[in-house]
């Protein structure tokens, strides 16, 4: 009896055991609840509709279905002009964790150039989930259109001058830059001598020719190892002229570190090297100094004996920003004049040079170009603003 007392306790004991192993074995775990994000995204706009895709992320799968509800709001960018407006729930399905929203672009037939637009999509009432990061930025990139217009007024100059033939001229018709006219400079050659900050290129986002103008277009952005990207043409070894009248009308850049030119280089640069080549300065400009316009000749045999004559022009309203204005040079042997908008302001003789070598007796071929930063205007600051254009109506030369 003692015995059977004995085996029937050790039953109950083990009985209780295995119920209470059961029953953990057996109990529910925690429900997992993600967090769901959305991210920044951005297309280029074409002529023609397209779609941007935003991705929708949860940081974890689960078991259950999750939904967030989603809501299209304005920037910059404007509902049925740029996109077509919507909302809805998102539904990601259990077990997974990538979902998308597709917002439609409207097209630009005439791709114009402006400053990139911008919309929000912002995420509410999420189900199976929390919010994490709850909004995103749709950027419609429309900075790189090919099509740019600009207010033309300002100063004029004509086609014809009494006793002068047009020679050459480029009113930057059609749509392509002429290439039995202009070369593309690309890179950054040891900052071209004045510590300059920018990468030039070849790029229609820094140069392109639309509505009757060219436009240069200085930008801040990563290229090659530096923070600016630009562009500059030359004529060297396509054209060139000794002697005669220049009208070069252009409307141009502003803000700190900001430096476009019109400018010549004598042809035997090369083998010359500068100064001794001779340099003439049309048009220089401190994007600090809307209002006022530089013109220098440089010159000297050597670096250690460079020289220069140079004058500036303040406009007595407005600014070169804000309107066209026409830079000229009357050229004859033995002197260069330079005007604004036919105000003479610099005048240089070969007898003001003294004993030194006259370089201006020579060919010389046209540079078109905007630096960013470089020893004379300083780096760009938190004022600068970006992009920065210089846009060219014509170049016109008269002998």
């Amino acid at each position: 009896m003692l015995q059977k007392i004995a085996d029937l306790s050790l039953m109950v004991v083990f009985s209780f055991t295995t119920l209470s192993c059961n029953k953990k074995n057996n109990s529910t775990p925690a429900a997992i609840v993600p967090t769901v994000k959305i991210e920044n995204t951005s297309l280029r706009r074409t002529i023609t509709a397209g779609t941007m895709h935003f991705n929708v992320t949860l940081d974890k799968t689960t078991t259950v279905p999750v939904s967030v509800d989603y809501t299209l709001t304005d920037g910059t960018a404007m509902a049925s002009k740029d996109y077509t407006a919507a909302s809805g729930t998102i539904n990601i399905p259990a077990n997974q964790s990538n979902a998308e929203v597709a917002v439609q672009i409207n097209g630009d037939p005439t791709d114009t150039r402006q400053d990139n637009l911008k919309f929000t999509v912002q995420l509410s009432n999420p189900k199976g989930c929390t919010l994490g990061v709850s909004s995103a930025e749709g950027t419609i990139i429309t900075e790189d259109g090919t099509n740019f217009t600009t207010d033309n007024t300002g100063f004029n100059t004509p086609l014809t001058y009494p006793g002068l033939t047009l020679v050459w001229n480029n009113e930057f018709t059609g749509t392509t830059l002429d290439a039995n006219a202009w070369n593309y400079e690309i890179g950054n050659a040891n900052g071209w001598g004045n510590n300059e900050l920018e990468y030039y290129t070849n790029s229609t986002k820094n140069v392109f020719v639309s509505n009757g103008n060219l436009i240069i277009e200085a930008r801040k952005e990563s290229i090659s190892g530096f923070n600016y990207s630009s562009a500059r043409l030359t004529t060297q070894n396509k054209k060139s002229f000794t002697y005669g009248r220049v009208d070069m009308r252009a409307k141009l850049p502003k803000g700190k570190g900001i430096w476009p030119a019109l400018w010549m280089l004598g042809n035997n640069i090369s083998s010359a090297g500068w100064p001794a080549s001779g340099e003439i300065d049309i048009m220089e400009l401190l994007g600090q100094e809307i209002t006022k316009s530089y013109g220098t000749l440089h010159y000297g045999a050597s670096f250690a004996t460079h020289g220069s004559k140079g004058n500036s022009y303040t406009l007595s309203s407005s600014s070169f920003y804000d309107q066209f204005h026409v830079f000229s040079m009357d050229w004859i042997q033995d002197q260069v004049k330079l005007y604004v908008d036919n105000n003479l302001y610099l005048t240089v003789n070969k007898t003001d040079l003294g004993s030194a070598p006259y370089p201006f007796n020579a060919p010389f071929f046209f540079i078109f170009n905007i630096a960013v930063g470089g020893n004379w205007p300083g780096s760009p600051d938190a004022t600068t603003t970006f992009p920065q254009r210089m846009i060219v109506d014509y170049i016109r030369v008269f002998q």
